[in-house]
């Protein structure tokens, strides 16, 4: 097994760290300055500025599949991205994963990474020009809807908003929540998960549709902070649909495939959400570090303290684990495909957001009551990485998916209870 890197892996990733360092990093402070002006929901001008730099430099759209891989009959070269396989946009990824709003000046942040996929792969022709377009050229943003607050959408067979047919039009009914990016003043597409057939097949009954944010009958509810934070522009929003009517030609791929939609979308995108994760915990880990060596408790640093070499010791052996096993899923991606690779997919989902938690807490802890506090940045980083451990599928979805594989190597899966054994 090699674990060199390419030329091609090492000369993206250096592209991308480079950039960082050289242009994003020093403008963190106008991001956070813009953002305490005015409004919380609007368009920050240090991230147009840094977009258009990027996307001058051809740092743009990273995760962009190769058009030629793709046999869709209305594909075109006009919406390919660099071509980067997923093992080369993983390194990428960890880099952007060090700075907030890196993967924005990239424009390769979620949801739009992955909503671009789907008009990419499952797209019409219509559909790309009016949409993906648009997305590609970082003029405006998307969301995703799919989770409902009245059912346990961990089983997205639970969803029930309705996409009923009816006419030329199809009519939406149903309340979503957790839709990131329509808090977003650019947003103006989202990608909506319902049911066209209740009595379909279990899987067979979901739809996916294109629903434009202002079309009438949309209403945003409220805005959902993330322990406190309003995560604004993107923000994380609760959508009633009401009778909402889209055009017939919005629907994706055909009704009924909306699960085949959503194992398309969603395997890429898990690994770049790990990845990140990965960059996340090595900027946790290098601020406790320096913590720990500048401040003196008890006659020594704080780093000559045993316990601190023990959490910084494990705190390394972890990301290294964590990254080797996601680049593995990467690589495995590549080779075989998303459905060969899903148990290290799943395995990489549940390792990285419970790795960094586990170091970001004790960089709190080395921070003392700093890291609880908003100087550091690492309560922020916190709660986001908190909420990983649900986005995508929460961990017990995923332990779920990679327990009933091993069984499968043993014979079977575990039957439901049909009461005490005898």
């Amino acid at each position: 097994m090699d674990f060199d890197l390419t030329e091609r892996q090492s000369y993206w990733r250096d592209r991308v760290r480079d950039h960082i360092e050289r242009f994003v990093v020093p403008r963190v402070p106008d991001y956070y300055a813009q953002q305490a002006e005015g409004s919380r929901w609007k368009v920050l001008p240090v991230v147009e500025e840094e977009k258009a730099r990027a996307k001058q430099a051809g740092i743009w759209n990273l995760f962009m599949p190769p058009g030629s891989a793709l046999k869709h009959v209305d594909e075109s070269f006009e919406f390919d991205g660099p071509g980067l396989t997923n093992m080369e946009y993983a390194l990428c990824a960890e880099e952007m994963g060090r700075v907030g709003f890196a993967s924005e000046v990239f424009n390769c942040s979620a949801p739009d990474t992955g909503n671009m996929e789907v008009f990419h792969r499952y797209g019409t022709r219509e559909q790309k020009d009016k949409w993906l377009k648009p997305l590609m050229e970082g003029e405006i943003r998307s969301a995703f809807l799919m989770t409902e607050p009245a059912v346990a959408s961990s089983d997205a067979t639970n969803i029930e908003t309705s996409i009923r047919r009816e006419g030329d039009e199809y009519v939406l009914n149903g309340v979503k929540w957790w839709s990131s990016g329509a808090g977003d003043p650019r947003c103006k597409i989202a990608i909506v998960m319902g049911k066209t057939d209740f009595e379909a097949q279990r899987h067979s009954q979901q739809s996916m549709v294109l629903m434009e944010l202002d079309a009438p009958g949309v209403n945003i509810l409220r805005h959902l902070p993330v322990f406190g934070y309003d995560d604004a522009p993107h923000g994380h929003m609760e959508i009633e649909l009401k009778d909402v009517r889209i055009p017939a030609s919005n629907m994706l791929l055909g009704e009924g495939r909306g699960f085949e939609i959503a194992q398309g979308r969603l395997g890429p995108g898990r690994i770049h959400h790990c990845m990140r994760t990965i960059g996340t915990a090595e900027v946790a880990l290098e601020k406790m570090a320096k913590r720990l060596l500048s401040r003196v408790a008890f006659g020594k640093t704080i780093a000559s303290h045993s316990v601190w070499e023990q959490r910084i010791a494990r705190a390394r052996i972890d990301i290294e684990m964590t990254r080797l096993l996601c680049l593995k899923a990467a690589d495995l991606m590549d080779k075989v495909g998303n459905k060969a690779a899903a148990a290290e997919i799943a395995m990489i989902k549940v390792q990285a957001p419970n790795m960094a938690l586990q170091i970001i807490d004790d960089a709190i802890q080395a921070h003392g009551g700093g890291g609880v506090s908003e100087d550091f940045g690492l309560a922020h980083m916190w709660a986001g990485q908190r909420t990983l451990r649900l986005a995508d599928g929460p961990d017990e979805v995923h332990a779920r998916a990679i327990a009933r594989l091993e069984f499968g190597k043993y014979g079977g899966v575990p039957r439901p209870d049909k009461g005490a054994s005898r």
